[in-house]
């Protein structure tokens, strides 16, 4: 397909969102919800389709030799096709923000104002490997009353074909357009470069990738965007910390999955917690096969790897972690200051104090106490699933949900009212 080819299909694929997009707007929920448990039962009515489709992606992803973490991310299996469709029946039985009354009040000219939430519009999501965004992308698109134009990777595109096609049929079932959850049938990359340009068609772009994607994605784009470039996650044991705890969450913060954001790349170790329990920590990560990169007396540990300048701040999404001792929380701050990506941060402590500075003086999109960061998902926040996580200082921050798929408009009522 020519660049000519590839600018003509995505502004129709544009040109048909957009009119979608009108019609999901005063959609009724019932119909939403409708169309995402219809698509429920047509994942697993599929679901041997998909799983053929997978294992096609599975065989191209082993031939451009992806790293096990990426083979990870791609794998379908029976559970994980059960996680998705649990997801869309999740994200079908949350409340429909769209007409949500923010706030409301009366003013003394006799104007009563209501601030509702409507639809962004048309929302872009590009992926790379993960076929369940497929679902999520598009479940929360659809719940929010937003049409989507999905762009997945290269790696993912036959599963993602399978999903997309059991989105369709839960559509049709409830009479909503098709074209409200569209997938670009090409892996040609200038697709891609179409879609940060298309501002006449696209309302925001979601990119959920590695950091070169959304890189490209954040350089690139004359679209507004929502996302995270890394996720440099931190745990921060306390000395204050409970030691059966502590030992729980950093070995699930570390290697519960390692390829996805929410996992931790760094451990901060409060000295008055490795006078108390010794390294214990990085034994316990060391027995379960993590490569452990230490700095300073932590080096000391037997099976260690000396810790390099460069992995502080570096995103590994293997089974490697980075660890330093730190003296008191305020080191801690300043250490996930200065290396963080403001995505998950994780403080292990019993004291209540300590726990609220460390949450007053960081301003990661989720900061957590006593849990692991794999904990970092929209599903594990209630939200039915998420479309990605955002970064940024904008409105949507953290686990981006149908309600942060919305904006809000200001619904005016007066009585002949006129300004003096």
């Amino acid at each position: 397909m020519d660049g000519t080819d590839v600018t003509m299909l995505m502004r129709e694929i544009g040109i048909r969102a957009r009119a979608a997009a009108a019609e999901l707007a005063f959609a009724e929920p019932s119909r939403k919800e409708e169309a995402l448990n219809a698509a429920a039962e047509a994942m697993l009515a599929r679901s041997d389709e998909i799983l053929e489709a997978n294992g096609r992606d599975l065989a191209f992803g082993a031939e451009k030799g992806l790293t096990p973490a990426m083979m990870d991310r791609l794998k379908l299996d029976a559970a994980r096709i059960d996680g998705i469709v649990e997801g869309l029946r999740a994200v079908a039985g949350q409340p429909d923000p769209v007409g949500q009354v923010i706030a409301e009040w009366d003013r003394p000219s006799g104007l009563h104002i209501r601030r509702v939430r409507t639809p962004l519009g048309v929302v872009g999501v590009i992926y790379e490997s993960r076929p369940n965004v497929t679902a999520d992308a598009g479940a929360l698109c659809l719940k929010s009353g937003n049409a989507v134009i999905l762009r997945g990777g290269s790696e993912s595109f036959h599963s993602s074909g399978a999903i997309h096609a059991a989105l369709q049929d839960g559509l049709r079932q409830a009479g909503l357009p098709v074209d409200a959850i569209q997938r670009v049938p090409t892996r040609d990359r200038a697709a891609v470069a179409e879609m940060l340009r298309m501002v006449e068609h696209i309302d925001v772009i979601v990119p959920r990738g590695g950091k070169g994607l959304v890189g490209l994605v954040q350089a690139e784009a004359r679209v507004p965007v929502f996302a995270h470039l890394e996720g440099i996650c931190h745990v921060y044991a306390d000395g204050e910390a409970d030691l059966e705890k502590a030992r729980r969450v950093v070995l699930n913060a570390k290697t519960r999955r390692t390829g996805i954001c929410g996992s931790a790349e760094c451990l901060l170790i409060d000295r008055a917690f490795l006078a108390k329990h010794g390294p214990v920590l990085i034994e316990d990560l060391l027995k379960a096969g993590v490569e452990v990169r230490a700095e300073g007396e932590l080096a000391q540990v037997p099976g260690t790897v000396p810790a390099q300048p460069e992995d502080f701040g570096r995103e590994f999404l293997d089974m490697i972690i980075a660890a330093k001792v730190v003296d008191g929380v305020d080191e801690a701050i300043a250490h996930i200051r200065r290396y963080g990506s403001s995505h998950t941060e994780s403080i292990l402590t019993e004291n209540d104090a300590t726990a609220e500075r460390f949450f007053r003086r960081l301003d990661s999109a989720i900061l957590m106490r006593n849990a692991s960061t794999q904990f970092a998902d929209g599903g594990e926040f209630g939200m039915g699933a998420e479309i990605g996580i955002a970064t940024g200082k904008m409105h949507a921050r953290g686990p981006v949900g149908a309600e942060q798929l919305t904006s809000f408009k200001y619904l005016v009522t007066g009585d002949g009212t006129i300004r003096a």
